[in-house]
């Protein structure tokens, strides 16, 4: 498959944006493959994302930036160009539980994701033999009470040693220090397994097991400093009743917790996902 350029943008909305960009592309005989558009009519910001045959445009990505750069500082825009034969470099966290981890080393090793999972790091040593198999580094960094500023600055050492595009939280039980989140704005994903912004924090299945819920749900959403409080990526529920333990909802939880997680990481990978203070506009 012919690789593309992805012209990601948003900005305040007015008169001649879409007209200005396809102005653009088609000056340098850009060939859109995909176009998506979105106006916030309420706060007043419009979002697009173009993906563009990369072989149709006659230079590369620096200079594609340096001749885009004057309509982006006429428009105000927030924006990146990406290419897709430049797969984002993905660090995975875990703890114990591997439904989300298994589930997100299946679709890189069936090369359903277009991501490269570059190390994996984990709290416990459980989950080393399964990223062995995939021939991954696995790193295992202990947290406990007496150790967190030690084990976060290993943490965040190896985040930079894999120069992570992003970080993927699959069940990783742990909260990240405010620093390393600030360090990685919208670059650090989370699986949430409630419907945020219901039942947040810890034990979510025991909340909504205590509510009597009839639909339970996961949450992907991007890590702030505050918990469980970043932009939702995606989110999906499944029914439960009366006659469901919390053991059921366990085990059903997990199906949609998964299933989010991937979603969320692919639209993230393909540049799909917009943020606009805290919320997101996703493109299909």
């Amino acid at each position: 498959m012919e690789h593309t350029y992805r012209l990601v943008i948003s900005c305040p909305d007015r008169v001649g944006i879409v007209a200005k960009v396809s102005n653009f592309l088609t000056t340098y005989n850009g060939w859109i493959t995909e176009a998506s558009h979105h106006a916030d009519s309420q706060a007043g910001w419009f979002y697009m994302r173009h993906e563009v045959k990369a072989s149709s445009i006659p230079f590369g990505l620096d200079q594609f930036r340096a001749a885009f750069e004057p309509i982006a500082r006429e428009f105000d825009m927030r924006w990146h160009v990406a290419d897709s034969a430049q797969p984002k470099r993905v660090v995975l966290m875990c703890s114990k539980e591997s439904h989300c981890l298994a589930d997100l080393l299946h679709r890189w090793h069936t090369k359903e994701l277009n991501a490269e999972v570059v190390a994996v790091v984990s709290n416990h040593d459980d989950l080393r033999r399964m990223v062995d198999w995939h021939d991954i580094p696995y790193h295992y960094v202990p947290v406990n009470r007496e150790n967190k500023q030690e084990a976060f600055d290993e943490v965040a050492r190896l985040f930079e040693e894999y120069r992570a595009d992003v970080i993927v939280l699959a069940r990783y039980m742990q909260i990240l220090p405010p620093e390393v989140c600030a360090r990685y704005p919208g670059q650090i994903i989370n699986i949430h397994h409630s419907f945020l912004p219901s039942f947040a924090g810890a034990r979510p299945y025991h909340q909504a097991y205590s509510r009597g819920v009839k639909l339970i749900g996961a949450t992907c959403h991007y890590v702030t400093e505050d918990l469980d409080e970043g932009p939702i990526i995606e989110q999906d529920v499944i029914r439960v009743n009366h006659s469901d333990t919390i053991e059921d909802m366990v085990r059903l939880g997990k199906d949609v917790e998964k299933n989010v997680l991937a979603r969320g990481l692919r639209a993230h990978v393909e540049d799909r996902v917009i943020t606009h203070e805290n919320k997101t506009v996703v493109f299909g």
